[in-house]
């Protein structure tokens, strides 16, 4: 029999999620049995858990249904202006938990679930995640969605709706290996299908300049068939849209070949259509030139601009008629926010149709434009900014290839009298790059298309302006802005750690869910020790509870008492996991020379994917899970060292792993991280950081104090004086000992001695350039060096005052620390 609460346990249950009326949950549990028996027609004998989850996310979107249609006509009335969120990447998650927490549902489905005798925790673990988006810029795009809608803000995300998601990894042998991510295998319970919404997208054909105007003709059509999946603010009744596109054959798809007999292989051909929306590409921070690419990017671009001006058009709730003819009220009823260059080609597809379908002379359709785009600046890595081959684009959308053309000639006109006779000048701003081939610079028309451009960072903003699109700040210094990266506080502190939620809320209330900068409140809190248990305690518990994790996912068992020292993102050389590997041998072989001293005991999990054709990024993961073996079979050092490689990194492992972490690592070069979002959400954790001056790391520092957190290395400053004087990696690898000791076990097969020379390419690669030869443009290697050695003996330094502060936290002197 359980205990009564006390009233303290009372108030803290109630505080963050509600009272579980009786009403409600006996609401609850005969929705969910309605829906078990009429909607997957089983009954309890037959039904299985998936079938429970089905049944319970039913029950709960019945209660997003009302709210959702309410909304909606809510905006129809009102007619505010929209804000369009056009992104490539929605890496979503899952759905069921995030939606109970936001409608405050969480308690009674709980207890509902509860007397039902079924396990909510085993139900929740059912759901897919939809994992559409590789890492940062899918995620934020994910919380942007949850923000706006809490804000109440009249905001669509629109993307596309792929079969198959970032791919599932799985480590064999220490290798990573891609399975396919078929999420939708089951059906998804928060999709709506919307057919009468669908929208016809062309490709190839030709164009015609006639007297009427331009007509593009002769073209290939594929169906754009869009999903709407609700979008819950946070306890406010406000229930946004999602709109993703999934791709269709039309009926008479290469039919002509019926003719001719070809029935058969014509409607096999109908698959060649719906390959756009098939699978997302798992190449985050690097562009891969493919048709199929480029199709997707105009594919959500042109059915998402088509629906935005029929919604401006038809401006009442339900209604098919267009009340509303007049294009240059646009701007002021509609914001279209390109996520990075993959939506880019929203700029030229909604000239056409302002000049080439509704008749608008340039100069109007190009105010309008201008007035309605703005763009968000993800990466300053120059092989990841998007550059397409004219001759791509003269095959696939010639009308597009002309309007960019001319786009560039008015915008050349332009930096001509600005800058006369300035030829370079001109040649670097364009936005056809010429040379061998020819290509469109996908950027530089998003910043002259575009009335705002932004960093996401401020440290990043400045970069942009000073280095990237200086060219571009210097004539429209009003563009340029920083809207540094944020996170959702819903998924990120109230659904991933209630405990902490519920601590923070026994003290400063509720209102910081919604308002970060309440979290100021609990400055009064810094040395009342009945918080700063409570905090440790659901710090301890959630470690547990992680440990668990991986003694059933991973096999491995782990000392919960040592300090979970953690690094989570894409695999990439800039994040600088060998930074953290070379630190994790440097301690491994101090361990081993004084054997008997007291030190803090550590476990070290690095997690990510690496791009399936980036060479040195899976080398990165076997090397991991190679000083892994090694270390954790080391009777010697025994539980005062694991390295564990979390297998399969994704927005649900993230929800484990992040609230049970005690230091986060945010190691990139200065200079080279746009943001990163994963430090927030530990810090948002209580988790210290390890760091860079890098990205939002700097905000952070600003915000809670440089001394709050562990920050070493160089600054953006002293990494561009060393590119100056230039790079030396043999210089540190000869001066510091314990650097050269561990270089050295790598490259001799000490963590591979079945493969003496597996990881010579790494070795060769940290000694000589320090990119990628494989993966990566070798043109930007001189660029782009990561300077892992540079930065190593600060980071080592800094290293030791963390364990030291591990020791005073946990009880043991204070001696060392200072």
């Amino acid at each position: 029999m359980t205990k009564p609460l006390s009233d303290h346990d009372r108030r803290k249950q109630i505080s963050v999620r509600g009272l579980a009326g009786v009403e409600s949950v006996a609401d609850l549990k005969t929705n969910f049995n309605r829906h078990l028996h009429f909607t997957l027609v089983k009954d309890r004998n037959v039904a299985t858990k998936r079938d429970y989850y089905f049944a319970l996310a039913n029950t709960v979107r019945d209660h997003l249904v009302g709210r959702w249609i309410r909304t909606q006509q809510h905006y129809y009335e009102k007619d505010p202006k929209r804000v369009y969120y056009l992104s490539l990447e929605f890496y979503m998650g899952r759905t069921l938990q995030n939606t109970m927490v936001n409608l405050g549902l969480e308690n009674a489905c709980d207890e509902a679930i509860y007397q039902l005798g079924l396990d909510m925790e085993e139900l929740q673990d059912i759901e897919e995640d939809a994992g559409l988006g590789n890492g940062g810029l899918g995620r934020l795009a994910a919380c942007f969605l949850d923000s706006m809608a809490s804000l109440g803000l009249a905001a669509y995300g629109y993307g596309i709706r792929y079969e198959f998601g970032i791919f599932n990894q799985k480590v064999m042998n220490g290798w990573q290996v891609e399975e396919a991510d078929d999420w939708l295998r089951y059906g998804n319970p928060w999709e709506k299908a919307r057919p009468e919404y669908m929208r016809p997208v062309h490709f190839y054909g030709r164009v015609q300049h006639t007297a009427e105007g331009v007509k593009w003709v002769d073209t290939q059509v594929v169906l754009a068939l869009p999903y709407d999946t609700p979008v819950p603010g946070y306890r406010n009744n406000i229930v946004n849209t999602m709109r993703l596109w999934s791709a269709k054959a039309p009926c008479d798809f290469n039919l002509k070949d019926f003719n001719v007999g070809g029935y058969i292989q014509a409607v096999l051909d109908r698959n060649l259509a719906e390959n756009i929306s098939r699978v997302l590409y798992p190449n985050d921070n690097f562009f891969e030139g493919k048709e199929l690419r480029l199709k997707q990017e105009y594919f959500v671009v042109a059915a998402t601009l088509q629906d935005i001006i029929r919604r401006f058009k038809a401006s009442k709730f339900g209604s098919t008629e267009f009340v509303r003819m007049d294009l240059s009220a646009l701007p002021d009823k509609v914001a279209i926010q390109l996520n990075d260059t993959h939506p880019a080609l929203a700029i030229p597809e909604l000239m056409r149709l302002l000049v080439d379908i509704e008749k608008l002379s340039w100069e109007k359709a190009w105010d309008i434009v201008t007035r309605t785009c703005a763009y968000t600046n993800h990466t300053v890595l120059p092989e990841a900014l998007e550059r397409w081959p004219v001759d791509l684009f003269q095959n696939l959308l010639p009308r597009h290839l002309e309007i960019i053309y001319e786009i560039n000639r008015r915008h050349l006109e332009r930096i001509s009298k600005l800058y006369p006779g300035d030829v370079d000048r001109m040649r670097r701003m364009s936005l056809i790059e010429e040379g061998d081939v020819k290509k469109i610079n996908m950027a530089h028309l998003c910043i002259v298309g575009s009335h705002a451009v932004n960093g996401v960072a401020r440290i990043h903003s400045d970069i942009i302006k000073s280095t990237v699109f200086k060219d571009f700040y210097e004539i429209d210094p009003h563009k340029f802005q920083n809207k540094t990266n944020g996170i959702t506080p819903r998924r990120w502190l109230v659904m991933c750690n209630p405990g902490l939620a519920e601590v923070i809320a026994e003290r400063i209330g509720e209102d910081y869910i919604r308002d970060l900068d309440q979290l100021k409140k609990l400055l009064d809190f810094v040395n009342d020790e009945a918080f700063i248990r409570d905090v440790a305690k659901v710090k301890q518990e959630n470690k547990l509870k992680f440990a668990a994790h991986l003694e059933e996912h991973y096999k491995v068992k782990i000392n919960s008492e040592s300090m979970f020292d953690i690094q989570v993102k894409r695999i990439h050389e800039y994040k600088r996991q060998l930074l953290n590997c070379l630190h994790i041998i440097t301690l491994y072989n101090r361990i081993k020379k004084e054997p008997n001293k007291k030190w803090t005991p550590r476990t070290v999990m690095i997690g990510g994917k690496a791009a399936p054709g980036y060479h040195t990024a899976k080398m990165i993961i076997k090397l991991i899970t190679s000083i892994g073996d090694i270390v954790n079979n080391d009777p010697v050092v025994g539980d005062r060292l694991k390295v564990i490689f979390l297998e399969n990194y994704r927005v649900t492992l993230a929800e484990k792993v992040i609230p049970a972490a005690d230091l986060s690592e945010q190691i990139s070069t200065a200079g080279t991280e746009a943001s990163g979002t994963g430090n927030m959400k530990f810090m948002l954790n209580g988790a210290l950081t390890i760091g860079t001056m890098d990205g939002a790391n700097v905000e952070m520092a600003e915000e809670a104090g440089e001394e709050n957190l562990f920050i070493f290395g160089m600054r953006v400053d002293d990494v561009e004086a060393l590119d100056k004087k230039g790079y030396d990696a043999a210089s540190y690898y000869n001066r510091i000992p314990e650097l050269k000791q561990a270089v050295d076990q790598i490259s001799d097969g000490f963590f591979s001695p079945d493969h003496p020379g597996l990881f010579k390419d790494l070795v060769n690669m940290l000694m000589h350039h320090d990119r990628d030869e494989g993966g990566i443009q070798t043109l930007y290697a001189h660029v782009f060096q990561v300077k892992v050695f540079a930065d190593y003996e600060e980071y080592i330094k800094c290293q030791e005052k963390v364990s030291a502060l591990y020791k005073v936290s946990t009880g043991e002197s204070e001696q060392e620390y200072l």
